[in-house]
């Protein structure tokens, strides 16, 4: 039988016909998708803010985030409210999904590293896949897929929003 530190837990959601899953531990919440309020010059992943239990939240398209097509919004559509630890601070932010499925374990052994597929491509931000079901899930590391200016940029529209 497993032990419980060989396994964590995650979420997993879609992104058009690929699964995705974050660490349950940075999950706040998820929320019905809503409008956010747009912020201007912002960049085109950034939706903009969302009234969250009275925090302004910044709010990211994560599909073009990663260069795929803009969200189009169905009733499945949900935004995961998640507390992101980036350089001792926590950025909290909004992450639009096509759809959100369930609460899985995943075993440590089982997760492989980004595939390595002989040029540069930007995979820093997979912390890991899994094979499920006879398909993929990709681990997002949500605080590699930010840099270091996004997470500024996004701290400013918390600010802001914190202001308004």
């Amino acid at each position: 039988m497993t032990g419980p530190s060989s396994e964590s837990q995650y979420v997993t959601f879609s992104l058009d016909n690929e699964v995705f899953a974050v660490p349950v531990s940075v999950v706040r919440e998820i929320l019905d998708h809503e409008d956010a309020f747009r912020i201007p010059h912002g960049p085109d992943y950034l939706l903009g803010l969302r009234d969250v239990r009275g925090q302004g939240v910044p709010v990211i398209d994560l599909r073009l985030r990663l260069g795929m097509t803009k969200t189009q919004k169905t009733h499945n559509t949900r935004a995961l409210v998640l507390d992101v630890p980036i350089d001792g601070k926590t950025l909290t932010l909004g992450l639009v999904a096509d759809r959100v499925y369930e609460v899985v374990p995943f075993r440590n052994d089982e997760i492989e590293g980004a595939p390595d597929i002989g040029v540069r491509w930007p995979s820093d931000y997979i912390s890991g896949v899994v094979r499920r079901n006879g398909a993929f899930v990709v681990i997002v590391d949500l605080a590699r897929l930010f840099s270091t200016s996004e997470v500024a940029m996004m701290g400013t529209a918390n600010r802001l929003a914190a202001t308004a």
